[in-house]
């Protein structure tokens, strides 16, 4: 578990220190642009402080290569698996979004002009395409394959998965410009965990992303890299995007409860999903660790 501490320590270990320090930081900061909002200050240092300490965390795990970082695969094959996977995590978000308009629990905008559409499409590729390029290269490739080297893949999927998870739990935490104080900072990480107070609020969307950890996982040890599931997690967040710009929830639905408030999307209805996906996918074997990768 030597390599998943790392990690741990990386991203969780940063973070307090952000917070310890964060006024310090804001003075400094708030009189060379005393626009700049606190919260937007601490955030970008911890940022800042997260790149540091992943590099000292791959350095100290020697993660040094293309293939540790997920991206092994010749450019043609890396692409055709990129592709594969973004045609089939479209296939496979988008019945959700008609199942969601189905039972009743979201409905188109009213009005709807083919230009919002327009942009919504657009923006949801972008949208996807960044953040699954920055979390498939952190969790399935370099978390990933330092922890599956160490500890096997078991202890990897499951750890990348429930990692991953929580960390979309960290709230969006204010504190005004007349409260700012030596303690903010402090405060400020006591309201980005402020989710975690409440954990059976937020179980269905908790439960549903470690299915798609999980899932991310096998694929990336399936194919040998994290092309397909650059794909997949790039269609998947794509069709949520473009479905939030278009709809609007009904919190009255019979089915509401199926979705979770926490991102309005997610929730037991994706969770059950995403848990036929793992099982079909195992069952075929298309899924099983130790067979061949795919090419």
């Amino acid at each position: 578990m030597r390599a998943a501490l790392w990690f741990l320590a990386a991203i969780f270990g940063t973070l307090a220190l952000a917070a310890l320090i964060a006024w310090p930081i804001w003075l400094i900061v708030h009189a060379l642009a005393p626009e700049l909002p606190f919260h937007r200050v601490v955030s970008r240092f911890w940022q800042l402080l997260l790149l540091a300490g992943l590099l000292i965390a791959l350095r100290g795990i020697g993660l040094r290569g293309r293939a540790d970082w997920g991206y092994g695969l010749p450019r043609p094959v890396f692409l055709r698996q990129f592709a594969a996977g973004l045609a089939i995590g479209l296939a496979t978000m988008l019945p959700m979004s008609f199942a969601m308009g189905a039972l009743g629990i979201i409905h188109l905008r009213p009005g709807l002009e083919f230009a919002l559409l327009l942009q919504a499409v657009a923006t949801g590729a972008l949208a996807g395409l960044a953040v699954a390029i920055v979390e498939e290269t952190f969790f399935r490739g370099l978390m990933f394959r330092a922890v599956s080297r160490e500890s096997g893949f078991a202890v990897a999927a499951w750890s990348t998965a429930l990692i991953y998870s929580a960390i979309h739990f960290l709230a969006r935490a204010r504190i005004p410009a007349d409260e700012i104080a030596w303690d903010s900072g402090i405060r400020l990480l006591g309201g980005a965990l402020a989710n975690f107070a409440e954990p059976f609020a937020m179980a269905d969307s908790f439960v549903t992303l470690v299915l798609v950890g999980l899932l991310l996982a096998f694929v990336r040890e399936r194919t040998g890299a994290i092309a397909a599931s650059i794909g997949l997690h790039m269609g998947w967040v794509w069709v949520i995007k473009g479905t939030m710009a278009v709809t609007r929830a009904d919190p009255e639905a019979g089915a509401a409860y199926l979705v979770s408030s926490f991102d309005g999307y997610t929730g037991w209805l994706v969770a059950g999903w995403g848990a036929l996906l793992i099982g079909t996918g195992w069952i075929a074997g298309w899924l099983r660790p130790g067979a061949k990768p795919a090419r």
